[in-house]
Protein backbone atom coordinates (compact mmCIF):
# COMPACT_ATOMS: atom_id res chain seq x y z
CA UNK A 1 0.00 0.00 0.00
CA UNK A 2 1.42 3.35 -1.06
CA UNK A 3 0.76 6.15 1.40
CA UNK A 4 1.84 9.76 1.04
CA UNK A 5 2.59 10.77 4.62
CA UNK A 6 3.75 14.26 3.63
CA UNK A 7 0.13 15.37 3.35
CA UNK A 8 -0.19 14.95 7.13
CA UNK A 9 3.02 16.79 7.97
CA UNK A 10 2.94 20.41 9.15
CA UNK A 11 5.72 22.19 7.21
CA UNK A 12 8.00 24.42 9.25
CA UNK A 13 6.61 27.95 9.37
CA UNK A 14 3.11 26.98 8.18
CA UNK A 15 -0.15 27.52 10.01
CA UNK A 16 -1.51 24.18 11.24
CA UNK A 17 -5.16 25.36 10.79
CA UNK A 18 -6.91 22.30 12.20
CA UNK A 19 -10.29 23.30 10.78
CA UNK A 20 -8.92 22.66 7.30
CA UNK A 21 -7.43 19.29 8.22
CA UNK A 22 -9.50 16.12 8.01
CA UNK A 23 -10.39 14.04 11.04
CA UNK A 24 -11.49 11.15 8.80
CA UNK A 25 -10.15 9.85 5.50
CA UNK A 26 -11.75 7.58 2.97
CA UNK A 27 -10.84 4.08 4.23
CA UNK A 28 -7.31 3.09 3.29
CA UNK A 29 -8.38 -0.55 3.13
CA UNK A 30 -11.47 -2.14 1.64
CA UNK A 31 -11.93 -4.71 4.41
CA UNK A 32 -10.86 -5.66 7.92
CA UNK A 33 -8.80 -8.48 6.44
CA UNK A 34 -6.87 -6.10 4.18
CA UNK A 35 -6.28 -3.74 7.11
CA UNK A 36 -4.88 -6.57 9.24
CA UNK A 37 -2.60 -7.67 6.40
CA UNK A 38 -1.30 -4.14 5.89
CA UNK A 39 -0.76 -3.56 9.61
CA UNK A 40 0.95 -6.94 10.02
CA UNK A 41 3.22 -6.08 7.09
CA UNK A 42 4.17 -2.75 8.66
CA UNK A 43 4.70 -4.33 12.08
CA UNK A 44 7.00 -6.97 10.54
CA UNK A 45 9.02 -4.28 8.75
CA UNK A 46 9.32 -2.29 11.98
CA UNK A 47 10.50 -5.38 13.83
CA UNK A 48 13.21 -6.06 11.23
CA UNK A 49 14.48 -2.51 11.01
CA UNK A 50 14.49 -2.16 14.79
CA UNK A 51 17.08 -4.93 15.00
CA UNK A 52 19.35 -2.99 12.64
CA UNK A 53 18.57 0.24 14.51
CA UNK A 54 19.57 -1.35 17.82
CA UNK A 55 22.71 -2.99 16.44
CA UNK A 56 23.98 0.12 14.64
CA UNK A 57 23.72 2.07 17.92
CA UNK A 58 24.11 5.42 16.15
CA UNK A 59 20.71 7.05 16.64
CA UNK A 60 17.80 7.19 19.05
CA UNK A 61 14.15 7.69 18.10
CA UNK A 62 11.65 9.73 20.11
CA UNK A 63 7.97 9.40 19.22
CA UNK A 64 5.57 11.90 20.79
CA UNK A 65 1.80 11.40 20.88
CA UNK A 66 -0.63 14.16 21.77
CA UNK A 67 -4.40 14.23 21.38
CA UNK A 68 -7.72 14.97 22.98
CA UNK A 69 -9.20 12.30 25.26
CA UNK A 70 -10.40 9.12 23.49
CA UNK A 71 -8.43 9.86 20.31
CA UNK A 72 -6.75 6.44 20.50
CA UNK A 73 -3.17 7.14 21.58
CA UNK A 74 -2.90 3.99 23.70
CA UNK A 75 -4.40 1.74 21.02
CA UNK A 76 -2.23 3.22 18.28
CA UNK A 77 0.94 2.67 20.29
CA UNK A 78 -0.15 -0.87 21.23
CA UNK A 79 -1.00 -1.99 17.69
CA UNK A 80 1.76 -0.23 15.75
CA UNK A 81 4.56 -1.19 18.14
CA UNK A 82 3.29 -4.72 18.82
CA UNK A 83 6.19 -6.37 16.99
CA UNK A 84 8.96 -4.25 18.46
CA UNK A 85 11.39 -5.89 20.88
CA UNK A 86 10.47 -4.45 24.31
CA UNK A 87 14.16 -4.43 25.28
CA UNK A 88 14.70 -1.67 22.74
CA UNK A 89 11.56 0.37 23.35
CA UNK A 90 10.07 2.19 26.33
CA UNK A 91 6.76 4.00 26.74
CA UNK A 92 6.35 6.87 29.19
CA UNK A 93 3.05 8.48 30.12
CA UNK A 94 3.18 11.89 31.74
CA UNK A 95 0.30 12.84 34.00
CA UNK A 96 0.02 15.67 36.50
CA UNK A 97 3.51 16.68 37.68
CA UNK A 98 4.61 15.72 41.18
CA UNK A 99 5.67 18.20 43.85
CA UNK A 100 9.33 17.50 43.06
CA UNK A 101 8.80 17.98 39.33
CA UNK A 102 7.09 21.32 39.92
CA UNK A 103 10.31 22.59 41.51
CA UNK A 104 12.10 22.25 38.16
CA UNK A 105 11.68 23.79 34.73
CA UNK A 106 8.92 22.31 32.57
CA UNK A 107 11.31 20.23 30.42
CA UNK A 108 13.08 18.54 33.33
CA UNK A 109 10.75 15.64 34.06
CA UNK A 110 10.57 14.43 30.46
CA UNK A 111 14.22 14.87 29.50
CA UNK A 112 15.14 12.32 32.18
CA UNK A 113 13.37 9.68 30.09
CA UNK A 114 14.80 10.44 26.67
CA UNK A 115 15.88 7.30 24.77
CA UNK A 116 19.51 6.31 24.53
CA UNK A 117 21.14 5.42 21.22
CA UNK A 118 19.76 2.28 19.65
CA UNK A 119 16.42 2.61 21.42
CA UNK A 120 12.96 3.95 20.74
CA UNK A 121 11.30 6.15 23.33
CA UNK A 122 7.57 6.85 23.22
CA UNK A 123 6.03 9.77 25.09
CA UNK A 124 2.30 9.30 25.57
CA UNK A 125 1.73 12.97 26.31
CA UNK A 126 4.89 14.96 26.91
CA UNK A 127 6.42 18.35 27.65
CA UNK A 128 3.87 19.70 25.19
CA UNK A 129 1.29 19.49 27.97
CA UNK A 130 2.95 22.61 29.35
CA UNK A 131 1.91 24.63 26.30
CA UNK A 132 -1.49 22.94 25.90
CA UNK A 133 -3.37 22.20 29.12
CA UNK A 134 -1.40 24.92 30.90
CA UNK A 135 -2.52 27.40 28.23
CA UNK A 136 -6.16 26.34 28.48
CA UNK A 137 -5.96 26.40 32.28
CA UNK A 138 -3.41 29.13 33.11
CA UNK A 139 -4.09 28.68 36.83
CA UNK A 140 -1.81 25.61 36.55
CA UNK A 141 1.12 27.98 36.12
CA UNK A 142 0.70 29.24 39.68
CA UNK A 143 1.75 25.84 41.03
CA UNK A 144 4.96 26.00 38.98
CA UNK A 145 6.39 28.86 41.01
CA UNK A 146 7.34 30.93 37.95
CA UNK A 147 8.59 34.49 38.58
CA UNK A 148 5.76 36.05 36.53
CA UNK A 149 3.27 33.17 36.54
CA UNK A 150 0.11 33.54 34.45
CA UNK A 151 0.75 37.28 34.16
CA UNK A 152 3.61 36.60 31.73
CA UNK A 153 1.03 36.27 28.94
CA UNK A 154 1.99 35.57 25.34
CA UNK A 155 5.68 36.01 26.07
CA UNK A 156 5.63 32.91 28.28
CA UNK A 157 4.28 30.71 25.48
CA UNK A 158 6.73 32.20 22.99
CA UNK A 159 9.61 31.38 25.33
CA UNK A 160 8.35 27.83 25.90
CA UNK A 161 8.00 27.21 22.17
CA UNK A 162 11.54 28.47 21.74
CA UNK A 163 12.78 26.20 24.53
CA UNK A 164 11.07 23.18 22.94
CA UNK A 165 12.48 23.95 19.50
CA UNK A 166 15.92 24.40 21.02
CA UNK A 167 15.70 21.06 22.82
CA UNK A 168 14.54 19.19 19.73
CA UNK A 169 17.24 20.74 17.53
CA UNK A 170 19.81 19.75 20.15
CA UNK A 171 18.48 16.19 20.15
CA UNK A 172 18.60 16.03 16.35
CA UNK A 173 22.18 17.32 16.26
CA UNK A 174 23.15 14.57 18.69
CA UNK A 175 21.55 11.69 16.84
CA UNK A 176 18.01 11.54 18.24
CA UNK A 177 15.29 11.70 15.61
CA UNK A 178 11.95 13.11 16.74
CA UNK A 179 8.56 12.41 15.13
CA UNK A 180 5.44 13.93 16.69
CA UNK A 181 1.85 12.84 16.16
CA UNK A 182 -1.28 14.82 16.88
CA UNK A 183 -4.20 12.41 16.55
CA UNK A 184 -6.88 14.66 15.11
CA UNK A 185 -10.25 13.60 16.53
CA UNK A 186 -13.58 15.31 15.87
CA UNK A 187 -15.78 16.42 18.75
CA UNK A 188 -18.60 14.24 17.43
CA UNK A 189 -16.41 11.12 17.36
CA UNK A 190 -15.18 11.83 20.88
CA UNK A 191 -18.80 11.86 22.09
CA UNK A 192 -19.42 8.48 20.43
CA UNK A 193 -16.37 6.97 22.08
CA UNK A 194 -17.30 8.38 25.50
CA UNK A 195 -20.79 6.88 25.16
CA UNK A 196 -19.28 3.53 24.16
CA UNK A 197 -17.13 3.59 27.30
CA UNK A 198 -20.18 4.31 29.44
CA UNK A 199 -22.25 1.57 27.80
CA UNK A 200 -19.57 -1.12 28.18
CA UNK A 201 -19.05 -2.05 31.87
CA UNK A 202 -15.55 -3.32 31.06
CA UNK A 203 -14.62 0.13 29.76
CA UNK A 204 -16.25 2.23 32.48
CA UNK A 205 -12.85 2.68 34.10
CA UNK A 206 -11.68 4.59 31.03
CA UNK A 207 -14.19 7.38 31.56
CA UNK A 208 -14.27 9.97 34.33
CA UNK A 209 -16.09 13.21 35.02
CA UNK A 210 -12.85 15.06 34.33
CA UNK A 211 -13.06 13.89 30.69
CA UNK A 212 -16.45 15.56 30.33
CA UNK A 213 -15.16 18.67 32.09
CA UNK A 214 -12.24 19.04 29.67
CA UNK A 215 -14.57 18.50 26.71
CA UNK A 216 -16.19 21.79 27.68
CA UNK A 217 -12.93 23.53 26.73
CA UNK A 218 -12.79 21.97 23.25
CA UNK A 219 -12.49 25.23 21.32
CA UNK A 220 -9.77 26.48 23.66
CA UNK A 221 -7.81 23.26 23.17
CA UNK A 222 -8.11 23.49 19.39
CA UNK A 223 -6.67 27.02 19.49
CA UNK A 224 -3.87 25.89 21.81
CA UNK A 225 -3.02 22.95 19.55
CA UNK A 226 -3.02 25.13 16.43
CA UNK A 227 -0.63 27.63 17.99
CA UNK A 228 1.59 24.84 19.35
CA UNK A 229 1.79 22.83 16.12
CA UNK A 230 2.40 25.96 14.05
CA UNK A 231 5.21 27.13 16.33
CA UNK A 232 6.98 23.81 16.95
CA UNK A 233 6.76 21.77 13.73
CA UNK A 234 10.26 21.95 12.29
CA UNK A 235 12.26 20.14 9.64
CA UNK A 236 14.18 18.38 12.41
CA UNK A 237 11.14 17.48 14.52
CA UNK A 238 7.95 17.56 12.43
CA UNK A 239 4.37 17.30 13.60
CA UNK A 240 2.02 14.96 11.75
CA UNK A 241 -1.70 15.72 12.04
CA UNK A 242 -3.19 12.25 11.70
CA UNK A 243 -6.95 11.84 11.09
CA UNK A 244 -8.13 9.81 14.09
CA UNK A 245 -11.87 9.27 13.63
CA UNK A 246 -10.99 6.01 11.83
CA UNK A 247 -8.65 4.09 14.15
CA UNK A 248 -7.47 1.67 11.49
CA UNK A 249 -6.35 4.36 9.03
CA UNK A 250 -4.74 6.27 11.90
CA UNK A 251 -2.61 3.28 12.86
CA UNK A 252 -1.50 2.63 9.28
CA UNK A 253 -0.44 6.26 8.84
CA UNK A 254 1.51 6.33 12.10
CA UNK A 255 3.23 3.04 11.23
CA UNK A 256 4.26 4.37 7.82
CA UNK A 257 5.71 7.58 9.28
CA UNK A 258 7.78 5.63 11.81
CA UNK A 259 9.03 3.27 9.11
CA UNK A 260 10.02 6.13 6.82
CA UNK A 261 11.79 7.90 9.67
CA UNK A 262 13.87 4.80 10.45
CA UNK A 263 14.51 4.01 6.80
CA UNK A 264 15.91 7.50 6.34
CA UNK A 265 18.73 6.83 8.81
CA UNK A 266 22.23 5.79 7.83
CA UNK A 267 22.59 2.45 9.62
CA UNK A 268 24.75 -0.64 9.32
CA UNK A 269 25.56 -3.69 11.39
CA UNK A 270 28.92 -3.36 13.19
CA UNK A 271 31.78 -4.68 11.08
CA UNK A 272 33.72 -7.68 12.37
CA UNK A 273 37.48 -7.12 12.33
CA UNK A 274 39.75 -9.87 10.94
CA UNK A 275 41.13 -10.41 14.45
CA UNK A 276 37.65 -10.82 15.91
CA UNK A 277 36.70 -13.16 13.07
CA UNK A 278 39.67 -15.38 13.89
CA UNK A 279 38.62 -15.41 17.55
CA UNK A 280 35.10 -16.45 16.63
CA UNK A 281 36.31 -19.24 14.39
CA UNK A 282 38.54 -20.51 17.20
CA UNK A 283 35.58 -20.52 19.57
CA UNK A 284 33.51 -22.36 16.96
CA UNK A 285 36.12 -25.13 16.78
CA UNK A 286 36.00 -25.50 20.56
CA UNK A 287 32.23 -25.83 20.46
CA UNK A 288 32.42 -28.49 17.76
CA UNK A 289 34.94 -30.54 19.53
Amino acid sequence: MKLDTERFRVPEGDDADLEKRLTRLDPLCTSKEEYRRELDRSVAKLSAIQQLFYASNSHALLLIFQAMDAAGKDGTIKHVMSGVNPQGCQVFSFKHPSAVELQHDFLWRTTRDLPERGRIGIFNRSYYEDVLIARVHPEILRSEGLPDGPEAGKQLWHERYRSINGLERHLHANGTRVAKFYLHLSKQEQAKRFIARIDDPEKNWKFGEADLHERGFWDDYMKAYEKCLSATSTDEAPWYVVPADDKESCRLIVAQVILQTLQGLKMAYPETTPQRRDELLAIRKQLEG
